[in-house]
């Protein structure tokens, strides 16, 4: 099989967010950036365990420039065979999903996983757009993924329940979790990943439909208020004045 995992980055969430140019932009500096968890943790692993057991190769493709090569060579770390980096800004979720579908159209991949979605914008938008831009079926959400020959049998998270849907190859899969167990890169993957291919690909001329207008900070949270245990009146007088839940 031949399986395409798109892989983004994500601050870590120790970073301390902060934005510059009158709030338009987020200010990189000093933010240590990690694998998106859920392309890092379900789609790509899933992907290697596909491999493993049915054969084939796994290549992730990212969006992004030569500042994401740490975090793509960390992907090839856990057991990717090779990396494709498309050389352009994701700034744009409709001009990342259609670099993605452009390569992937000649790529002839049988499956192209993304996670549900980036833990920093939660747009989970970008496999949607994949698949329809290919041309492809796409199930969304997914938290089991089993081959029988060409077809999948997938279990999606719905609302109040599991929804089991089968599909042909090829598609596109957003992975929740479920879909696999994290792997940590070992040392041998880590220095066999130095070596592994990582192709950069110029991008194809599209326009960004999107922009950042401005961004902001939530609401600081309010202090802990302390309530003695014996003063259970004063406890419930907060509770309802103050946090009105009750």
């Amino acid at each position: 099989m031949k399986l395409l995992v798109c892989i983004s980055k994500a601050p870590d969430t120790t970073s301390k967010i902060d934005f510059t140019d009158n709030n338009t932009k987020f200010n990189e500096a000093g933010v240590q950036y990690i694998v998106n968890p859920y392309d890092e943790w379900y789609a790509l692993v899933r992907a290697l365990e596909l491999k493993e057991t049915l054969g084939g190769s796994v290549t992730t493709i990212t969006v992004g420039n030569a500042g994401d090569d740490a975090i793509i060579r960390k992907a090839l770390a856990i057991g990717a065979d090779d990396a494709v980096r498309i050389n352009a800004e994701a700034n744009d979720a409709y001009y990342t999903a259609f670099q993605i579908a452009e390569y992937a159209k000649a790529g002839g991949f049988d499956i192209v996983f993304t996670g549900k979605e980036t833990i920093n914008y939660n747009g989970s938008q970008v496999g949607g757009m994949i698949a329809e831009i290919m041309g492809l079926p796409y199930i969304s959400l997914a938290e089991k993924l089993d081959m029988n020959g060409s077809t999948a049998t997938i279990n999606r998270e719905m609302k109040g329940g599991i929804e089991v849907v089968e599909v042909n190859t090829p598609f596109v899969i957003s992975a929740a979790k479920g879909m696999a167990e994290q792997r940590i890169p070992n040392m041998r993957g880590i220095m066999a990943a130095r070596t592994k291919p990582l192709q950069v690909v110029e991008p194809v001329a599209c326009d960004e439909l999107t922009t950042f207008t401005s961004y902001s900070l939530p609401p600081a949270k309010s202090a802990c208020k302390y309530v003695d245990a014996d003063n259970v009146a004063e406890l419930v007088n907060l509770l309802h004045t103050e946090a009105k839940v009750i």
